[in-house]
């Protein structure tokens, strides 16, 4: 057993070679009363404890009093033991109480049906048929070691956050025959992200390869990933090829770059190129499903690096928003698209010009309440099914706002990458006090000392007896 504040990788390590029954990880309530050196130590090391194949059962559990105590008392037996002596050692070990741990439930089975639902839904622009789309994508499941402890509000609670009041504030343009666009915004939450965003790539199949008819199919403008978008004081647009001049995707990024440079001087924006790698199990970012299918996008994050541990760790909690940064670069992101899409800077409009203010502005007080909501919650891919209450509850809000809001359900391509889904992800664990196997011995030893002791005083007390008994015959006789 060991505290997450007390955690170490070597720890661990020797806790595995040793051939410990399990492992048990203790965490806290409350993970914003873990200092950041050890949550980021802890998030290093998550990927480590993945990727190491163990016959060990290791178990997460969340500290309560009776645990805490547990702990503690194995923990002061042990410390005992390395500075007594041997006699003392042999004696706390037969007199010590222990503790036996036993998880109920049933042995875990692989889930073999597995299904990714995604939610879409549209804004149809104002025109012709042959609009141009805007598409906007946010994955909205979480990953981590243990996947009932994966609530990822950053990664990516956030990108969903996003995407629902840029939903809300968009709905609220088309409304009016005078700030409606001509063109379509396609929205869509996808499942199975953490998985090499399996749901975008079954989404993209049907779209492109199954059907005559899809907005996807017409003309697509550019495609807009949203992830990790919850902190810090960056936002990084992450394309797989440098967008061309003269093209929408140029005009969005020069767009971001004008708005961050007079509106929020206090960001740091750039744009990160990396190459598609094949060659790589996973795909290091969502725009890079649509780029393989030709289709113009870009990922916007304030994480530079797809490798960042934040993206991956059951230490992705509500805490680590910070909702100002959050309201800030939906703001940003807004004002940007919003420039694009009504050519406001052919228009002469100004750079400092504010569009989202007064009773346009972003309503932080909605976003914190998305983000209570998404990361209140664990999210993990296995745990969200088509009756899931959290996936109705998405369609339902982004049919408050949105036209023809859907699900899909598809199948996984289990070979991309390769992978097994398991039932009975969470358990209970039962704690017995039980004295040790030597103090059984002892006490039987105890015992048949006594009844030893016991049949030779018998024994002695019944020939004193009869020696009594033939001194007062004697005695009588004489």
């Amino acid at each position: 057993m060991m505290r997450l504040v007390d955690f170490s990788y070597e720890q661990y390590q020797k806790a595995l070679r040793q051939s410990a029954g399990a492992v048990v990880i203790i965490l806290p309530k409350s993970i914003s009363s873990v200092p950041q050196d050890v949550v980021r130590q802890f998030m290093e090391i998550e990927p480590e404890m993945l990727a190491m194949e163990t016959i060990v059962p290791v178990y997460f559990a969340v500290e309560d009093e009776e645990l805490l105590s547990i702990y503690e008392q194995t923990r002061a037996a042990s410390a005992s033991q390395g500075s007594a002596s041997a006699a003392e050692v042999l004696l706390h070990t037969a007199t010590a109480n222990g503790f036996q741990m036993v998880t109920s439930g049933a042995q875990s089975k692989a889930i073999n049906d597995w299904l990714i639902p995604s939610v879409e839904g549209r804004l149809t622009g104002l025109g012709g048929e042959d609009l141009p789309t805007v598409v906007i994508v946010a994955h909205y499941d979480s990953f981590g070691v243990a996947p009932w402890l994966s609530h990822g509000a950053d990664s990516n609670g956030s990108g969903i956050s996003v995407l629902l009041e840029l939903a809300r504030l968009f709905s609220r343009l088309y409304t009016y025959r005078r700030t409606h666009a001509g063109y379509n915004l396609l929205f869509f939450a996808s499942g199975g992200g953490k998985f090499n965003y399996q749901g975008t790539k079954r989404w993209l199949e049907d779209n492109l390869d199954h059907t005559d008819s899809s907005l996807l199919q017409d003309n697509v403008a550019f495609v807009l990933c949203l992830d990790t978008l919850g902190r810090g004081n960056s936002l990084h647009l992450h394309v797989s090829k440098p967008p061309k001049e003269g093209t929408l995707q140029h005009a969005f990024l020069r767009e971001l770059e004008m708005v961050v440079a007079n509106q929020f001087p206090e960001v740091k924006f750039s744009m990160v190129h990396k190459k598609i790698n094949l060659a790589e199990d996973m795909l290091a970012w969502e725009h890079e499903r649509f780029a393989i299918r030709r289709l113009p996008a870009f990922t916007i994050s304030h994480l530079e690096s797809h490798r960042d541990s934040l993206r991956n760790s059951i230490m992705d909690r509500r805490a680590r928003i910070d909702t100002k940064a959050l309201t800030r670069n939906t703001q940003i992101i807004a004002e940007a698209l919003t420039r694009v899409i009504y050519n406001l800077t052919e228009k002469g409009a100004p750079a400092d010009m504010q569009i989202f203010t007064d009773q346009m502005e972003i309503q932080q007080e909605q976003l914190e309440s998305v983000m209570d909501w998404l990361s209140s919650q664990p999210r993990a891919a296995q745990l969200i099914d088509k009756d899931s209450t959290f996936l109705n509850t998405l369609e339902y809000y982004m049919g408050r706002y949105l036209k023809d809001v859907k699900q899909h359900h598809v199948k996984a391509d289990k070979r991309d990458p390769e992978f097994v889904f398991y039932d009975q992800l969470k358990q209970v664990m039962n704690a017995y006090r039980v004295k040790p196997a030597i103090f059984d011995l002892l006490l039987a030893v105890c015992i048949a000392a006594y009844l030893g002791v016991a049949y030779v005083a018998v024994q002695h007390f019944g020939l004193l007896y009869k020696l009594i008994q033939r001194l007062s015959l004697k005695t009588k006789q004489q």
